[in-house]
C-alpha cells in the first residue's frame, strides 16, 4: 500500500513472532518511520492483531498518527504525565494555611480576604511589589513600616509569621493569575458573620475597648453614623488614610537640655525631628538626638490590637457596634 507520495511500505507477511517488510524508501525521515513502523507492527501483532487488520488502521489514521498515538500507548512515561495533568490539586502547605489566618485577622479589612482588594484597599494580588517580591525582601519592609500616608498601619510580626503572610500572597498572586476574574470590592454579606452578645463581652473585657469608649458617651449611634465597611474600617484604624501628624489627635512633651517642658500637639516627626504646636499657635520643632519627648496617642491603641484580633473577634465586636444606633 502507498502510504506517500516519497515512500512505501508493504507488509508481507505477519505472525505473533516474526514479520517481513517490503520498503522503497526515498529519503532519511522515510527510513525512520518505516523502522517505527515495523517496530509497532510486531508489537501490535503480538498482541492479536493481525496484517489486515494494520493495514487497515495505518490507511486510516495515516502512518505519523499511527506511530504518535502507539507511542503514547506504548510508553508508560506518557501516562504517567497524563495522570500528573489530570490529578487534583494539593491543599494549601501549612505555611500557607497560617499566612490565610493572620491575613484574615489583620489584613482583610481593608486588602479582602483574598487579597484581591476591598474599598479602601489596593490588590495585592496584582501589585508590582509582590510581583517583584522573592522571599519577603519587598513586602516585609511595606509590613513592618507602614505607609502612614496611605493609611496602612506597621505591623510587628515575628519573622515566622511574616513569612506565612508573604507564602499566602504568593499562592493567591498564583490562584489570581490562573483563572479570569477578581472581586474588588466587600461585599455586604462578608460582614455579617459576628455575634453581638459576645461582642459586647469582648469590648467590656479582654478588648479593653471600655477603657475608652463608651456606648452612652462617644459611641452612641455610631451604627447610624457608619455602615458596613466604614464601620469596621473606623474601629480597627481610626486615623484617615490620608493623613499626617498634624491630622493626628496625638500630643508631644518635649523636654529640653534646661530642663523645661513644652507641651502641644503632634505637628511634625520623622527619623530626625520632632515638631509641635504649642498653645499659642507658634510651630516648635527639635533634633530628637538633641532632646527628650513622649508621644501620647489615644489612638495607639487601635494599632496595638491589631495584632491581637482574631477574624471571630473582630466580626463579634462589629456586630455589637452595629446595635449602638
Amino acid at each position: 500500500m502507498e502510504l506517500s507520495s516519497s515512500w512505501r511500505v508493504k507488509i508481507l507477511t505477519m505472525s505473533p513472532h516474526s514479520m517481513r517488510l517490503k520498503v522503497t524508501l526515498r529519503d532519511s525521515r522515510s527510513f525512520v518511520l518505516s523502522l517505527c513502523l515495523a517496530v509497532l507492527c510486531c508489537s501490535q501483532g503480538s498482541a492479536g492483531q493481525g496484517t489486515a487488520g494494520l493495514r487497515a488502521e495505518v490507511s486510516r489514521k495515516g502512518l505519523r498518527n499511527f506511530v504518535a498515538q502507539a507511542s503514547s500507548d506504548q510508553d508508560p512515561r506518557g501516562q504517567e504525565q497524563a495522570s500528573q495533568v489530570q490529578a487534583p490539586q494539593s491543599s494549601p502547605s501549612p505555611q500557607v494555611q497560617a499566612g490565610q489566618t493572620l491575613f484574615a485577622a489583620q489584613c482583610a479589612f481593608c486588602h479582602g480576604r483574598d487579597a484581591a482588594g476591598g474599598e479602601t484597599g489596593p490588590d495585592l494580588t496584582s501589585s508590582e511589589i509582590v510581583e517583584k517580591d522573592v522571599g519577603g525582601n519587598e513586602i516585609g519592609p511595606v509590613v513592618r513600616t507602614g505607609r502612614s500616608d496611605r493609611g496602612m498601619p506597621p505591623f510587628n510580626l515575628t519573622d515566622t509569621d511574616l513569612a506565612a503572610i508573604v507564602a499566602f500572597l504568593h499562592d493567591e498572586k498564583s490562584k489570581a493569575e490562573s483563572k479570569p476574574g477578581r472581586r474588588r470590592n466587600v461585599q455586604p454579606e462578608d460582614l455579617q458573620t459576628g455575634n453581638a452578645e459576645e461582642g459586647k463581652h469582648y469590648f467590656n473585657g479582654a478588648g479593653g475597648c471600655s477603657k475608652c469608649h463608651s456606648p452612652t458617651g462617644d459611641l452612641a449611634g455610631v451604627a447610624n453614623r457608619l455602615r458596613g465597611l466604614a464601620l469596621l474600617q473606623r474601629m480597627l484604624y481610626p486615623k484617615p488614610r490620608k493623613s499626617g501628624p498634624a491630622d493626628s489627635p496625638a500630643t508631644v512633651i518635649v523636654t529640653l537640655g534646661t530642663g523645661q517642658t513644652v507641651t502641644g500637639k503632634l505637628a511634625y516627626q520623622d527619623e530626625f525631628v520632632i515638631g509641635l504646636t504649642d498653645s499659642s499657635g507658634w510651630y516648635r520643632s527639635w533634633f530628637k538626638g538633641g532632646v527628650k519627648f513622649k508621644v501620647v496617642d489615644p489612638l495607639e491603641a487601635h494599632s496595638e490590637q491589631l495584632g491581637k484580633y482574631t477574624d471571630e473577634n473582630m466580626h463579634n465586636v462589629l456586630a455589637y457596634l452595629q446595635t449602638l444606633r
